[in-house]
């Protein structure tokens, strides 16, 4: 009997029944992933199972070495063959881990095979999907999943190259604002480096603060003529030190001139630029999203090498709620509150996610705040369903927009699937238990909407 059946993750005959009628045909809204826009424009093809599977996947490079798999077999100069064979003999010591379902479920996906992945599997694997990964693309890959909206990640600073090549595909790619670049006074010679880009794309001078603002403003206009509806700011907590326009000035003309400025002044910036940013979203209607408390880059020595996003990050602990708080109370009293999207990476802060969004629901429009999916370490079953828990019990999952990939790999859509048989299963479970109506369409219909209506409706992406 194959591991992934079609009763995957249904363990009850309502689940069954809310997936096959109201969540397996709907289409996927990618609002938030780090696909290569370039991989997208070009219409990529992959030539093996390392190319699209294993080229950057820091979860996988984590299980290895946690399995005492050698460096060069993650990151490093071994052959494609070799990291592949790597990871197979990794695959069967993930039992419990989420990397288990997700490995055999793309395989099932992608390829059909139901073989298990192992050591004496990977050759007869490796072989087969070499032959079919030569009949389909990048934009196949979209296609084949019915994926309607990708909403990629990008740099102001970098120009949006490959936005207008993709205005006539069959599916929507938009671009999201990530202005992370200009909070990081905290290096001086990296922060002007990011500014003079961010000047140069911009074609602004950008001499005092006035000018950056100009500047950022003017990328702000760009994304949004080319469709970009949404922002986002990766974080340790959300920044809301008090910064006046004078300290701000000041603040900035000392690291324009290449000084340093102390932990406290490069926060009391970052604070200041957010309420801009906040500002700027609001005005153009945009959805901001904060993702919130991860602890990035904890190995020195390993990060020295090989760089950022390789696997070194954890869950961070800093108190959460009350910066959250203060930021978004400080754009409401002055009419500046955006739809905002809260992603919270640590459990234990759930709760106060999920109950600090209530106090800016506003009536201007439904689910206004949102206490996003589970993300990073949080987007398998059980933490799923945390989420998915917390935010019934404090707020209305009926309003939940759903999930999304949060991936660089054209791999990972199989996790929409993943998330609708966990919540299929948790309502089809509430529903004969008679915790939930034995009703069908009302239960089935909110289900239809996380999925996909709630998206494409909270958004309001120019997709017709």
């Amino acid at each position: 009997m194959p591991f992934i059946t079609e009763d995957f993750l249904l363990h009850n005959e309502t689940a069954k029944r809310l997936y096959r009628s109201y969540a397996e045909e709907q289409p996927i809204f990618d609002y938030h992933c780090h696909l290569p826009p370039k991989d997208l424009a070009e219409n990529r093809r992959f030539k093996n199972l390392f190319e699209i599977w294993l080229e950057g996947d820091h979860y996988k490079w984590r299980a290895m070495r946690a399995n005492g798999v050698a460096e060069r077999y993650c990151t490093g100069d071994a052959a494609p063959y070799e990291k592949f064979l790597a990871w197979a003999k990794t695959v069967p010591d993930t039992l419990r881990n989420p990397l288990y379902h997700w490995t055999h479920l793309e395989l099932k996906r992608y390829f059909g095979i139901d073989e298990l992945l192992n050591e004496n599997s990977a050759r007869r694997i490796w072989n087969h999907t070499e032959e079919q990964l030569k009949q389909f693309s990048a934009q196949d890959i979209v296609r084949k999943f019915n994926v309607k909206v990708i909403c990629t990640t990008d740099d102001p600073a970098e120009p949006l190259t490959y936005q207008e090549q993709m205005k006539e595909l069959p599916f929507k790619v938009f671009p999201a604002f990530r202005p992370d670049g200009a909070l990081k006074t905290g290096d001086p010679s990296k922060f002007n480096a990011w500014v003079d880009k961010l000047a140069a794309t911009a074609n602004v001078t950008v001499e005092d603060l006035s000018s950056l603002l100009d500047a950022l403003k003017k990328r702000h206009d760009d994304f949004h003529q080319h469709g970009c509806r949404l922002s986002d700011h990766g974080l340790d907590y959300c920044l809301a030190e008090e910064c006046s326009e004078a300290e701000a000035r000041a603040i900035f003309a000392k690291v324009r001139a290449g000084r340093s400025v102390s932990f406290f002044d490069s926060e009391k910036f970052a604070s200041y630029l957010m309420l801009f940013f906040g500002q700027l979203d609001a005005a153009r209607g945009w959805t901001k999203q904060l993702h919130l408390g991860a602890y990035r880059n904890a190995n020195t020595r390993l990060v020295k090498s090989l760089g950022d996003n390789t696997g070194f990050d954890s869950i961070g602990d800093w108190p959460q709620a009350a910066p959250l708080l203060r930021y978004l109370d400080r754009l409401d009293v002055n009419g500046q509150l955006p739809k905002i999207i809260v992603y919270n990476v640590n459990p234990a802060d759930n709760y106060a996610f999920a109950t600090l969004i209530g106090n800016f629901q506003d009536g201007s429009c439904a689910g206004k705040l949102q206490f996003g999916s589970g993300w990073w370490f949080l987007d398998q079953k059980e933490a799923i369903q945390w989420q998915l828990n917390a935010l019934s019990n404090c707020g209305l999952l009926a309003r939940f927009v759903g999930m999304l990939t949060d991936s660089r790999s054209f791999m990972s859509y199989p996790r929409h699937e993943y998330f609708r048989r966990v919540l299929c299963n948790l309502l089809g479970q509430e529903m004969e238990n008679g915790e939930l109506p034995d009703d069908q369409e009302l239960v089935g219909g909110m289900i239809r909407n996380i999925c996909f209506g709630n998206a494409e409706k909270y958004f309001q992406l120019p997709i017709a």
